[in-house]
């Protein structure tokens, strides 16, 4: 199982890297975006009127993204207080619980996310701005954001079984 476990998060981890390196571009557009927006509107008078929109896209599709790559650095918001009085494997126990939770969760607002994108794309949907952008395109970052994330949390599901086998067996021995 260890070696399934392993290859898994070797994939995992090449995954999880392409979609941070492209949440890592996509904010850099608005960098771009919004000193052009500046120099435009500063030096020429001509303000842009996508800008903040492609801005906005951006940085809502980097954040969907990068939710893996936070979730794998151990970024997001936990509370330990608890749990770190907790004997091991209760801890591990715990964690499996709500890796559980967390799975069902992000499979329900994949699901529901993808139907979104679908929807969109079948009903060729843009944005009522200046820009048009076909609405599917920022939200596709949702579903594969999401989709990582619970791909992050079966890999912590993982680690927790591991876990309490190896505190089980050492109990045991």
């Amino acid at each position: 199982m260890q070696s399934i476990f392993a290859v898994y998060n070797r994939i995992l981890e090449k995954v999880t890297n392409f979609t941070a390196v492209l949440a890592g571009i996509l904010l850099f557009v608005p960098v771009f975006s919004i000193f052009y927006e500046v120099v435009s509107r500063g030096l020429f008078n001509e303000p842009t009127e996508w800008a903040t929109e492609l801005s906005t896209y951006c940085i809502l599709m980097a954040g969907f993204l990068g939710m893996g790559e936070a979730m794998a650095r151990g970024r997001h918001i936990h509370v330990d207080m608890m749990i770190s009085h907790l004997p091991q494997k209760t801890n591990e126990v715990l964690r499996m619980a709500v890796s559980i939770i967390c799975m069902i969760f992000t499979v329900i607002f994949c699901y529901t996310s993808a139907q979104m994108v679908y929807t969109s794309y079948d009903l060729d949907m843009v944005a009522a701005s200046t820009l048009r952008m076909p609405l599917w395109i920022p939200q596709l970052s949702m579903p594969i954001g999401i989709g990582v994330l619970f791909l992050q949390f079966v890999r912590l599901f993982g680690e927790s079984v591991l876990a309490y086998r190896n505190e089980k067996g050492g109990k045991a021995a």
